[in-house]
């Protein structure tokens, strides 16, 4: 696959992008806060290939029902969400440091499980020693979840293609690391390209 590097500055207050270095951003009046990363960038003759597979659909031809949607078990997040979680979906769980986001997912993955719906929980945090001793004060766990601590993004995909879970939880989305970037995980460029790709991999699977 053809590729070529790209070298930009990104601010790391809004994500604003340049091909040179400025002094102050024109998106968010920030000073110095402009970084040099180093991107890849890929050949467009790679999305027509791609664009060969696809096919367009009319609404009519869309089956969909409420039963498809994934039941949480947990009341607010399963309102919050429309109802569950819809298959092909990508959701961001937002909040404060140590305001209980990975023990909340961690009760989602327990709940899902239980209702025979198979979930891979990606942890680049905590280590899977760690993530036993919380589960342990939640509950029991069926074997419908599986757990794995990796942030190489390119890992996980592995993984996830060999696993094909139902529903998979990235803990977090600032811990994955794509190798084409050579910037730090949790970097601007490394979430947007970690974000891209598991949207891809939740559309196709």
């Amino acid at each position: 696959m053809a590729s070529k590097l790209k070298s930009v500055y990104i601010c790391s207050e809004c994500g604003f992008e340049s091909s040179k270095w400025l002094g102050k951003c024109p998106s968010c009046n920030s000073w110095n806060t402009f970084n040099e990363e180093v991107v890849t960038t890929q050949k467009s003759v790679v999305m027509q290939v791609l664009g060969a597979n696809a096919a367009a659909k009319s609404l009519s031809q869309i089956d969909f029902t409420d039963e498809e949607r994934y039941i949480t078990g947990i009341k607010e997040l399963d309102r919050v969400l429309g109802g569950g979680i819809v298959p092909g979906s990508l959701v961001l769980i937002g909040g404060d440091p140590g305001i209980g986001k990975s023990t909340i997912l961690l009760q989602v993955c327990k709940n899902l499980a239980s209702a025979g719906v198979s979930t891979l929980y990606v942890s680049g945090e905590e280590s899977l020693k760690q993530i036993k001793m919380r589960a342990a004060r939640i509950g029991t766990f069926t074997e419908n979840v599986k757990f794995l601590c990796e942030t190489n993004l390119e890992e996980i995909e592995a993984v996830i293609q060999k696993e094909k879970p139902k529903v998979v939880v990235i803990d977090s989305i600032q811990t994955m690391c794509n190798e084409n970037i050579s910037s730090a995980p949790g970097s601007v460029s490394q979430v947007r390209e970690s974000t891209g790709v598991l949207m891809q991999l939740a559309k196709k699977q």
